[in-house]
């Protein structure tokens, strides 16, 4: 009935105009990832598909006019939901009330650069912004750190905002993630959504692990255990493996940039499930908080777990059988990520 959907349609507008738009910061806005990032965000695709956007981006100074064509953009995409753009080079604009915080920028590794080094300059950075999360954000805020080295830069930002919940942040390995399913999912010949519970331990770097013991590949309309479905467990405990820890290289080695378009859509995937949850049966990869962990892995680690996600809150996913051959690489990558965190708090206090 058109006269129905007149109505409908109305309803929806009036449902739109009077919804409190969330306010999203991106930082490295200027950059490849967010870039392919911005659309996704702005069209609904992470907070939902009647949810306003404002839109906050930060990155430095000289970036600013490479940011006001970013925003022409986005205004000549007329994008229903996306209320305000907002270009900034000031912390203080970009970090006030967020709802929502995704840390792109960091600084990269350039040639002769000792990591050390790296180290360094990062705490620099997310020592800054988690100040400035402290003190303009919303205590709710949700912190997604994806510049690298990101489960320590993630670290760094939380312990600097000691007023926000550590739960609130998080580190991507979604990337790492949405690999290794595909790569099961290419060799067993079905669409990557009939491959879940891959697990990503550890750091977003090539210690990972990529665990596919308690994944399910559906074939036929059957779950049948990733082992099962593969039949190829060399394969599985061997170039699966590297070659999901070594993909960015590899895309680096191919294109001569590091990855974008993957990156934007593991962050959209990532922050989607962070407000919509998790299916019930299923979980996904995501630096979190070690604290009180059951897999033995040390405190106070920004670490890649499998996480369960209700109501905004992750949780990690307990019980899940560990064998000698995990055990390994799992505290393998661990032992990585202590010492960078070892290093970094020593800048943090200096």
């Amino acid at each position: 009935c058109p006269k129905i959907n007149t109505h409908l349609s109305v309803f929806l507008c009036l449902v739109l105009q009077s919804a409190e738009p969330v306010r999203v910061l991106v930082t490295g806005a200027a950059g490849q990832i967010a870039y392919s990032l911005l659309f996704g965000i702005a069209k609904g695709d992470v907070f939902g598909k009647d949810q306003p956007i404002t839109l906050i981006l930060l990155d430095i100074t000289p970036m600013l006019p490479v940011l006001d064509g970013v925003v022409m953009e986005l205004q000549d995409c007329a994008l229903p939901l996306l209320r305000e753009v907002i270009p900034t080079d000031k912390e203080e604009v970009a970090f006030k009330d967020l709802d929502a915080a995704i840390l792109v920028g960091s600084m990269p590794r350039r040639e002769g650069m000792e990591r050390k080094d790296l180290l360094k300059a990062n705490v620099a950075i997310f020592k800054s912004q988690g100040a400035a999360l402290e003190k303009y954000a919303k205590k709710t805020v949700k912190v997604l750190v994806v510049g690298n080295p990101a489960n320590t830069n993630c670290l760094i930002a939380a312990k600097s905002a000691p007023s926000i919940p550590k739960e609130n942040f998080s580190c991507l390995t979604r990337l790492d993630h949405n690999r290794a399913r595909s790569q099961v999912a290419m060799r067993c010949g079905v669409p990557a959504t009939q491959v879940k519970n891959v697990i990503i331990w550890g750091n977003h770097s090539s210690t990972q692990y990529p665990d596919v013991h308690h994944c399910k590949v559906n074939m036929a309309g059957s779950d049948l255990a990733c082992f099962a479905a593969v039949k190829d467990d060399d394969w599985l405990k061997g170039a699966f493996i590297s070659t999901v820890q070594q993909r960015g290289a590899a895309v680096i080695a191919a294109r001569k940039l590091s990855s974008a378009m993957s990156a934007a859509k593991a962050i959209c995937d990532h922050m989607r499930d962070i407000w919509s949850g998790t299916p019930e049966g299923e979980f996904v990869s995501m630096g979190v908080y070690s604290s009180s962990n059951s897999y033995g892995v040390a405190e106070d680690l920004i670490y890649s777990f499998p996480v369960h996600i209700k109501d905004k809150q992750w949780k990690i996913v307990d019980g899940l059988a560990i064998n000698d051959f995990s055990r390994g690489k799992m505290d393998a990558t661990a032992a990585e990520l202590v010492e960078e965190r070892d290093t970094a708090v020593t800048f943090l206090s200096a």
